[in-house]
């Protein structure tokens, strides 16, 4: 399992990520807290307070995904 933390600042960088998350075939998942969504679901990252830093929980090393998602690394 793969760990990053990212900041989502605006509503295309949200949907740039699931788009990302989307073309991954093992889960995803974003949380801040104790607040959990999978990373595949617009609405759902959408629904999460973004002021917060997320991190993102990816089941296998995917040097892809980590590439795609290092431009929103914090």
């Amino acid at each position: 399992m793969s760990v990053a933390r990212i900041k989502l600042n605006a509503v295309d960088d949200v949907r740039h990520f699931v788009k990302e998350a989307e073309k991954c075939n093992y889960d995803v998942d974003v949380s801040y807290d104790r607040v959990f969504v999978d990373a595949k679901s617009l609405l759902g990252v959408m629904s999460m307070d973004l002021s917060h830093v997320l991190t993102v929980s990816y089941h296998e090393d995917d040097i892809h995904f980590a590439n795609a998602i290092a431009k929103y690394a914090v």
